[in-house]
């Protein structure tokens, strides 16, 4: 795992496979993962966290112990502010992934949804014509899943190296998913 300075404003691995039940149930949360996301802009304390998401100090603080405890977050710099020590947090990598784990893969808790929380997400932006989307369906063999899947890694990865600007936050969801009921035309004669 090689480091790489960039966005966010502090060095992290690219990638980092969760292994631990825990690391998942992190993650599987709501608030968690907003957390995570508004690090992947710069290294923030928790009163900035708090400030960004509406919440109260205490709140956002038993998140981001939870997150530092899994190793998903770790301190990355401190500044003195009057006689109390300011701690900055960060990601500890730019891209998560549940990994099988100890045991299979089936025994790790999910974490929640991707496309139900973009569905929720979206709403608004469908409502005022501004979604762009696709959806596409393919009969493939399983090795060209995985090959496919790793361009899409690759663009993700693309998506989350991006300068951070703007006033507005853009979501990006991408996913591949068996469909077992889904219609094929029969052989040709």
């Amino acid at each position: 795992m090689a480091i790489k300075p960039g966005v966010p404003d502090y060095e992290l691995v690219d990638t980092l496979e969760l292994t631990d039940p825990s690391q998942v149930q992190a993650i599987g949360n709501q608030l968690r993962t907003t957390i995570l996301g508004l690090l992947h802009e710069r290294a923030a304390t928790v009163t900035e966290l708090a400030s960004a998401v509406g919440r109260p100090k205490s709140t956002v603080a038993y998140h981001v112990e939870v997150l530092h405890e899994t190793g998903l977050v770790r301190v990355v710099r401190t500044r003195r502010v009057r006689a109390i020590e300011e701690r900055y947090y960060g990601r500890t990598a730019r891209m998560f992934y549940v990994g099988v784990g100890k045991g299979r893969a089936d025994s790790m808790p999910l974490d929640f949804n991707d496309f139900d929380v973009a569905a929720q997400e979206s709403q608004a932006s469908y409502q005022s014509h501004r979604l762009w989307s696709f959806i596409r369906h393919a009969r493939i063999p399983p090795e060209l899943v995985s090959e496919f899947w790793t361009k899409v890694m690759s663009l993700v990865q693309d998506f989350d190296r991006l300068p951070r600007s703007g006033d507005t936050a853009y979501g990006f969801v991408v996913g591949i998913y068996p469909i077992p009921d889904y219609p094929m035309l029969p052989e040709p004669e």
